[in-house]
């Protein structure tokens, strides 16, 4: 009779058998699992066993070590874009304080403060006045003696063209001038008297040297634009300077001299100077400039 340990160990053999395939069954398995949750990549798989941190692949450990290998080197560090781009502007040039100072001036303004001078402004034998070079309000010397003769030989002239010109205003002084100028105002508003009226002291009729030139028998047209339409106006215009008168205010120069435009109005310089003028076609101011 066998003993019941005997009998025991007998029949435990076929169940340790099983439990053994069954557990090399469950191992396979398992790494089977194991293998394929990492892309059957076996080193992978080993560092995730391991603890490894193999989550970023080779691709990246070759760009951590390029990156490392540029910031070992001198790296020239890039402008920011706004700072490119406004390099990429056109350069604007400086402006010329000259240009500027021509772009600025308006000879049609009165300075905001400026006082009668104690002598009148002469600039190479010329006497200058306008809205920036006044006179002295006691300059009184009446019709100059030369312009006069001047303006004589000239009526002479255009007599033999049927033309009776004539002088209906020439020498003002200081108090005359201020009574128009302060009735012009009272009647147009300072603004629109500025433009044809000088204010007392900045006068041309104060030199003695101006004339306001019309036609006899033609007073509609004197103190008039439609004077430089007529054959005495446009008579005067081409041949005054021929005895040394210049059209004072021409058309178009305003900027320049201060004033309007007035067909009547002339100004005794003199021959040679008047020629230079009329030949060039500038005003008195820019012709003393070049002097």
């Amino acid at each position: 009779m066998q003993s019941r340990y005997s009998m025991n160990k007998k029949d435990k053999k076929p169940y340790i058998k099983w439990i053994l395939i069954i557990g090399a069954v469950l191992i396979a398995a398992s790494i089977t699992v194991w293998l394929y949750l990492h892309d059957w990549d076996m080193e992978r798989s080993l560092n995730a066993l391991t603890g490894g941190d193999s989550q970023q692949p080779a691709v990246e450990s070759e760009a951590e070590e390029q990156i490392v290998d540029v910031q070992e080197e001198d790296v020239v560090i890039p402008e920011e874009k706004e700072e490119e781009v406004e390099e990429e502007l056109p350069v604007t040039p400086e402006p010329n304080e000259e240009a500027v100072e021509e772009e600025v001036k308006d000879a049609t303004v009165y300075p905001e403060s400026i006082e009668l001078p104690d002598e009148p402004t002469v600039i190479d034998g010329i006497l200058l006045a306008n809205k920036q070079n006044p006179l002295p309000s006691d300059y009184a010397p009446g019709v100059n003696p030369d312009a006069q003769d001047a303006f004589g030989a000239m009526r002479a002239e255009a007599l033999k063209s049927n033309i009776d010109l004539t002088a209906f205003s020439t020498f003002r002084d200081f108090a005359r001038q201020k009574e128009l100028y302060e009735g012009y105002v009272a009647k147009d508003g300072q603004e629109k008297a500025d433009r044809y009226s000088a204010r007392p002291g900045f006068s041309e009729h104060q030199t003695g040297l101006a004339f306001d030139i019309g036609e006899s028998g033609a007073e509609q047209h004197w103190a008039a634009a439609s004077f430089g339409d007529t054959e005495a106006g446009k008579w005067v215009a081409d041949n005054a300077h021929r005895f040394g008168f210049i059209l004072r205010y021409p058309e178009g120069k305003e900027q320049l001299t201060g004033y309007m435009h007035e067909s009547w109005h002339f100004r005794y310089v003199g021959k040679e100077a008047a020629k230079e003028i009329y030949d060039a076609d500038i005003t008195l101011e820019e012709y003393l400039e070049q002097q």
